[in-house]
């Protein structure tokens, strides 16, 4: 039963006891105390499983135990003694499923059988394994376009399994691979290559305990990447200076506890230093407005006969277009840096001071700088900021974006790209023997766009929650059920699979933590982290249901009903000993995955090659380049509506990307709801509202879509004038499709530009089953 609806301030830190009281109190709802204690003591070891959320790398195994209370979550959510059965599926229509909420769904347990969808009597009814592989591949091969189909991954998936698709999807005839990666740090994967010739973050783990100063923009680490605090920790004790830019006051920047440290539990460890309120869409203008500084400050240095401020020997012997990027930084005034920060001058000054202080600095990052209109200019400004001061490609030094789910990096890695590149593909042909599509495919957005005009008529889905995660929820959604093939490869029950067409399929598959039995012995698969570590992970714990799949089965169970024969790929082979798997990628990607069957047997695996640590710059100059971003608004919000708030779409702490844990948000005070929306007081106040008061919000859009959702509950809370903040996938909704970042096409979900309005309970006429769930949680607020 959920807690009695409740807004009560938090006052204690991140983590402490607090965390590992929801630990176990998450351990025992999902009926697993005991053996979700055992598994958690294996979990992120040389001999275990890794961790099933966040991507953050694990330290050299030196405690006693290396998981967080969101890691915990995720594995009491997947090795739950709960399961949804034939017998669930019996009792339980499509149509009264969408009227469960999120929480409620997921939390029914494990699916136990394959299942097709049956329109007739509304309802999922069981198929054979052998019989779903020959519907998914008649339906594939009817198709007159390979491209007609979309091939969507989550970042759950192993290198193996993720490999394994794009290979089965390449050979099928298209590029089109929507991931996760499209939504959340796409615009990072564009920004960094024209930059310093890379995808991927910087820094090292041990780069953590070198660094003078961490620079964090946009990333709430104790909900997103709890891992992160341990180091965070060690270097803010140590003396590091740790800055944050958010523009809401999130506990784990500010004070920290481990659990690993019996002091902390007394004395907590205050993490920034520094913390910063930009306004929602501010970074760029205050990076911009540091670099001013940086610039003022070295002028006043070289005019006085003193050591230079910015790197000059590094600027000149390793980047390209300083001139220009100092000539846009010089042009930029003040007040319109104040304005569009939020912050002051003497604020942005003393920021810099401490940059400029620090011999080497880490800049970190997360979706508050990536999901906005100009994301990849931000994150092309942040690298400026390092450049000046050559803090790239040196110890304690470098760029850090925080990448979400835990493999989603590896699979980019390994081939999940739309946009390939001509030596992958090249690689593909001589492994295999085939000549692979070479035209791009579909990103997210793009496969929505190909859903909304009716071109794409298939989706097939490796994990994840698709059509609750996108933005434009309804009207995807309807698309989707106008298609002729969706099949759902999952653990658990999600609001994605109740999202049916004419042919609907629901494969349950093996989860991390799960032992993977095949005919030669028990497998293990590979991830890799957000700093490029790959390493090995073997689930402990016994299928939850024998007529379970591997996804690498699956996958290969789907290649050979829809291929039937085409090309010479031992697909049989592949799903009985996944070291021919890594044998395949490493004769694909020799460059990268040299021995790679020894390599990940050596404890903590390996780290893949980085030219950026040696400062080699694969760029097409071969240079570190300063990139010009004129401007320094990164939102379209309107300037002559006072009405008008900047809405930013959040996680609560109880929550993983789509997936709700709980209906708690323990940091931020919120218990047993999530129909919150966190506001300013003053603005509350203007706008005419009561504390508490229950609105809808509408998104103000130039398209003629109406897009609202109500039934949320009016926090006041500190956060900047002008702004707001609520819980997704509830607000998804309001997020326009076609509004995304620039080049990237990662939806622009942190700057929604929303109206409140009062909401008393109505509900329009449209079907709205995807809404459903939210008006139940929202009768039951109002209830109480």
């Amino acid at each position: 039963m959920a807690a009695k609806p409740k807004i009560k301030p938090y006052h204690g830190p991140a983590g402490g006891i607090g965390a590992l009281e929801a630990v176990e109190k998450h351990l025992c709802r999902q009926k697993i105390f005991l053996s979700g204690n055992k598994a958690l003591l294996s979990m992120n070891k040389p001999e275990g499983f890794d961790c099933p959320g966040c991507g953050w790398p694990d330290p050299k195994h030196t405690s006693s135990f290396e998981y967080c209370e969101n890691g915990a979550k995720a594995v009491a959510w997947e090795a739950t003694k709960k399961r949804v059965t034939l017998d669930f599926f019996a009792r339980h229509t499509v149509t009264e499923l969408l009227g469960w909420s999120d929480y409620e769904l997921e939390d029914a347990g494990r699916l136990t059988h394959p299942m097709i969808y049956d329109r007739a009597t509304d309802q999922y009814t069981p198929i054979s394994w052998e019989d779903a592989f020959r519907t998914i591949g008649d339906a594939l091969n009817r198709l007159p376009d390979p491209n007609q189909a979309e091939f969507y991954t989550s970042g759950r998936a192993s290198n193996e399994a993720a490999f394994l698709f794009q290979l089965f999807v390449r050979a099928y005839g298209t590029n089109n691979f929507p991931d996760c990666s499209n939504m959340c740090h796409e615009s990072t994967s564009v920004a960094l290559p024209d930059s310093i010739g890379v995808a991927k973050g910087t820094v090292q783990l041990d780069d953590f305990e070198k660094a003078e100063a961490i620079f964090i923009f946009g990333q709430n680490p104790g909900t997103n990447s709890p891992r992160m605090l341990n180091d965070l920790r060690a270097a803010a004790k140590r003396g590091a200076k740790i800055v944050s830019f958010n523009p809401i006051r999130e506990r784990s920047l500010e004070r920290f506890a481990s659990p690993q440290h019996l002091g902390d539990l007394i004395k907590p460890v205050s993490i920034s230093s520094h913390y910063y309120q930009v306004r929602i869409g501010g970074d760029m203008a205050a990076v911009k407005g540091i670099m001013k500084v940086v610039l003022e400050a070295d002028d006043a240095a070289r005019a006085a006969g003193q050591p230079r401020v910015l790197d000059v020997a590094f600027i000149e012997t390793h980047t390209h277009g300083f001139e220009a990027v100092e000539a846009d930084i010089r042009a930029t005034d003040w007040k319109e840096i104040e304005r569009a920060s939020g912050l002051s001058r003497a604020q942005i000054e003393e920021a810099a001071s401490i940059y400029i202080q620090a011999k080497s600095c880490i800049a970190v990052w997360g979706m508050g700088i990536t999901q906005h209109r100009t994301g990849v200019a931000n994150i092309q400004q942040i690298i400026n900021l390092l450049l000046m001061r050559g803090n790239m490609g040196r110890p304690g030094a470098g760029a850090c974006p925080v990448r979400g789910h835990s493999n989603v990096q590896g699979d980019r890695t390994v081939g999940i790209y739309e946009k390939p590149k001509p030596a992958f593909l090249d690689g593909l042909q001589r492994a295999f023997g085939f000549n692979p599509p070479r035209e791009h495919g579909h990103d997210v957005g793009e496969a929505i766009d190909a859903m909304f005009e009716g071109h794409a008529r298939a989706f097939i889905g490796l994990g994840g929650n698709f059509s609750l995660a996108v933005p434009d929820t309804e009207r995807v959604a309807e698309a989707m059920r106008r298609l002729d093939l969706n099949v759902q490869i999952a653990t658990k029950l999600n609001r994605g699979h109740l999202v049916v067409c004419n042919t609907s399929l629901l494969l349950p598959c093996l989860g991390r933590t799960e032992i993977d039995f095949q005919s030669s012995g028990p497998q293990m698969v590979t991830v890799e982290d957000s700093m490029s570590n790959v390493h090995a992970s073997g689930g402990l714990n016994m299928p939850a249901s024998e007529h379970l799949r591997s996804e690498v089965a699956i996958i290969c169970g789907i290649a050979q009903a829809t291929l039937k024969g085409r090309y010479d790929i031992p697909w049989q082979s592949y799903s009985e000993d996944y070291d021919r798997i890594r044998d395949a990628i490493e004769a694909v990607m020799p460059e990268l995955f040299t021995g790679f069957n020894q390599k990940i047997r050596q404890p903590g695996g390996f780290r893949l090659y980085s030219p950026v640590d040696y400062r080699e710059w694969n760029t097409p100059n071969g240079k570190a380049n300063f990139l010009v971003h004129e401007g320094i608004d990164e939102n379209e919000m309107p300037q002559d509506r006072e009405d008008v708030l900047e809405l930013a779409t959040i996680r609560s702490h109880d929550q993983y990307n789509t997936t709700v844990y709980g209906l708690d948000d323990r940091y931020r005070g919120v218990f047993g709801q999530r129909m919150v929306v966190f506001i300013n007081a003053a603005d509350r106040e203007r706008l005419g509202f009561e504390e508490g008061a229950i609105v809808a919000m509408r998104t103000v859009s130039e398209d003629g879509l109406e897009r609202r959702v109500g039934g949320f509950r009016l926090v006041d809370y500190d956060i900047p004038a002008g702004c707001c903040a609520a819980y997704y996938p509830e607000t998804n909704p309001l997020i326009p499709a076609t509004r995304r970042a620039l080049r990237s096409n990662t939806p622009t979900s942190k700057s929604v530009p929303v109206v409140f309005e009062a909401w008393k309970g109505e509900w329009d006429d449209r079907p709205n089953p995807e809404l459903a769930s939210i008006q139940t949680q929202v009768m039951a607020v109002a209830a109480e």
